[in-house]
């Protein structure tokens, strides 16, 4: 199956509070430290995600993935230090996402913590006892400058995304996408107005069957998403897929792999309009 990929572009206008500087000039480089998904054997692979976004005015890390001795060994051997970090934001609160956090804050519990407010309020209250600075998110709202939470999204598994502004167009990753990684992109596009140049991480299709999957890859093409790099919960079949459908524009996204945005070929057309 051959995407028929289109490259799209407009002004990025956030319809939500945001700074005055519309356009973004930072391209984040995204280390993905945690994933079942393997792509370099250096690193420890364990069901779950977690990677670490540099290059922002603030140093993220999004997901803990399962394991906090497995996530610290595989921070050290990318040679990121825990007290770099500046934000960490859980995406949701299954296991294989929030549980190497309790690991990391043991060395680095200055960081702001941006996670659902739908978070049971016991592991709230033992955050905050612990003096976390604890942010409930429900809506979209700036992380901070040019990234950005959907906000929660979905019903029976509350969950909210990233999106990063770029120079070269949005980067959203997600955790899982319980909700719907189409539905995820749709949000983020519909938060941002600018083209999705690549939605990464596990989108949660492990179940889906060829036609369920050719569905959402129509809808991809039909959004212009210009790369994709799937991984954790997306399913082996499913990966390969996607990998056959995006070739050259798919992005390896396992344990180990450094996603340097800058780097991409795509970038927009001055003049070039959705």
């Amino acid at each position: 199956m051959l995407l028929k990929l289109t490259v799209v572009f407009c002004l990025f206008t956030l319809g939500i509070a945001m700074p005055s500087d519309t356009r973004a000039q930072a391209d984040p480089v995204i280390k993905v430290i945690y994933n079942n998904v393997v792509d370099d054997e250096d690193f420890e692979g364990d069901w779950g995600f977690s990677c670490v976004i540099e290059g922002l005015e603030k140093t993220i890390l999004f997901d803990t993935g399962a394991n906090g001795k497995i996530l610290m060994k595989n921070m050290k051997k990318m040679d990121i230090d825990p007290g770099s970090i500046d934000l960490v934001v859980l995406s949701h609160f299954h296991w294989d996402h929030t549980g190497g956090l309790e690991d990391f804050l043991k060395k680095n519990d200055k960081v702001m913590v941006f996670a659902p407010a739908s978070f049971p309020e016991e592991w709230k209250t033992d955050l905050r006892k612990k003096k976390i600075r604890l942010v409930d998110v429900s809506g979209p709202m700036i992380i901070c400058k040019d990234v950005f939470t959907t906000g929660e999204m979905g019903s029976e598994i509350v969950e909210q995304s990233i999106l990063i502004k770029t120079a070269r167009g949005a980067v959203v990753i997600t955790g899982c996408a319980h909700p719907g990684i189409v539905s995820i992109v749709e949000k983020a596009m519909d938060l941002s107005a600018i083209q999705v140049l690549l939605a990464m991480g596990g989108f949660h299709l492990r179940d889906y069957n060829d036609e369920e999957l050719g569905q959402v890859l129509q809808s991809f093409d039909d959004l212009g998403v210009i790369y994709c790099g799937a991984s954790h919960c997306t399913g082996d079949e499913q990966i390969t897929a996607i990998k056959n459908a995006y070739g050259e524009r798919y992005v390896n996204t396992g344990a180990g792999s450094i996603i340097d945005v800058g780097k991409f070929e795509w970038q927009p057309s001055k003049g070039e309009s959705r």
